[in-house]
This record gives structure tokens, sequence and C-alpha cells, in this order.
């Protein structure tokens, strides 16, 4: 169960520091990686989503039995954003520095099916 535990709360807590610094980033995201953010509402909104997912993982964090069902949506989350960030360097269209980002939610994503198989469903 402590493998559950800290897996979803390392997880959250790198999610909240990789995100939460980005609503502060628009201009500065635009200027280094062109074309500006010609839609703000889906940059901040992305943000909201995946800050809101990251207090999900806290809430695992503190019980993974009780909430072990939130386990596969988790793994969907992160997975949503590995393969396509896969997809999109094995084509050319992602810089390094994405695909690593990528890369570590997959390996969350593998430990989320983890701690899946290794907390035991509630009575």
């Amino acid at each position: 169960m402590k493998f559950a535990k800290y897996t979803f709360l390392i997880a959250g807590v790198y999610g909240l520091l990789a995100l939460v610094p980005q609503y502060f980033l628009e201009t500065k995201i635009g200027t280094d990686t062109p074309p500006a953010i010609t839609h703000p509402e889906f940059f901040y909104g992305f943000i909201g989503v995946g800050i809101a997912f990251q207090l999900v993982f806290l809430v695992i964090s503190r019980d993974p039995q009780k909430y072990r069902l939130l386990i596969l949506p988790s793994i969907v989350e992160k997975f949503s954003f590995a393969i396509p960030t896969a997809i999109l360097f094995a084509t050319g269209r992602l810089n390094t520095q994405m695909f690593a980002a990528g890369m570590i939610d997959a390996v969350l994503g593998l430990l989320f099916i983890a701690c899946w198989f290794k907390v035991p469903a509630a009575d």
C-alpha cells in the first residue's frame, strides 16, 4: 500500500510543480516556442484540468484502497499525454524536452498500472 501512496504523492507533487508555473508563462512559451498562443482559453483550460487531476492523485495517495477506482482514469490521464508525445516525437513533430516530459508521464502511467494490481479492492 505504501508503494501506491508514494507513487500518487510523487505524481501529484511533480504535476503541480510542472503545471502551476505555466499560469505565468503564456508569453514566454509563445516567444520561446513560436507561434504565440492564439487561443489562451485552451492553454489555461488544459492547465486547469491538469491541476485538477494532480489533486486527484493527492487524494488517491491518502487512501489508495478507498480511491482505487480513481486509479483507472489516472492511468488514462498519464497515457493521454505520453502516447501522443511519443508519436509526435517519432514523426519529427516534437522537441526532445517535450518528449522527455511525455516519457515521465509514461513511467508514472506504468507505475499507476502496477498500483492497480497491488492495491486490493475495498470490501
